[in-house]
């Protein structure tokens, strides 16, 4: 039975803030029923939340596993549909040279957003949750969601990308700015 899952965010406490800030270890039984159960978790956890991935440090766990579920949703009303996909024990094998400046926020990192300068495309390998290896290349949003997960899995944060932290804004100023844009 899938049930959504406390988001660990950061600041709110040392214990949270080090799950975040860790390097993930490999999965290494895939068919382990607590890593199944994590993956359903995690799906249920993002549906709950309206996000688009997830990864285990975020859920507290800190396995090279994530979650790829890019969906039109609130906080992502453009985003391109793709069924929920767990992404275990990932690598990016290639980075394109073309970046692209996009806007993110994160479920760790609530009611933030921010432009981040991500590979517009990039080649991976991952297995699936039933112990499958992929190898794809990725690009423009999913890519970014790739991206933006796999650095979870290194301890990294998104606004760890910025230049300038003044760079965040609130979740509704961003709100404002795209629905001005679409509009």
């Amino acid at each position: 039975m899938q049930k959504s899952l406390p988001i660990c965010q950061l600041g709110r406490s040392a214990q949270e803030d080090l799950s975040l800030r860790g390097a993930a270890v490999p999965v290494v039984d895939i068919h382990d029923p607590l890593i199944q159960q994590l993956i359903d978790d995690a799906i249920a956890t993002i549906k709950a939340a309206n996000g688009v991935g997830i990864a285990a440090p975020q859920l507290g766990h800190a396995l090279r596993l994530f979650i790829v579920a890019s969906r039109p949703n609130p906080r992502y009303p453009e985003a391109p549909t793709m069924e929920p996909t767990a992404m275990i024990n990932p690598v990016i094998l290639a980075k394109s040279n073309n970046m692209v400046s996009d806007w993110e926020g994160c479920l760790s990192l609530p009611d933030r957003r921010a432009q981040v300068l991500r590979h517009q495309s990039i080649e991976v390998t991952y297995l699936d949750r039933y112990g499958n290896r992929y190898h794809q290349e990725l690009t423009d949003f999913i890519a970014r969601i790739f991206q933006h997960e796999y650095d979870h899995l290194e301890g990294i944060v998104f606004s760890d990308r910025l230049v300038d932290e003044s760079e965040l804004i609130t979740e509704a100023d961003y709100l404002q700015q795209i629905s001005v844009s679409i509009a």
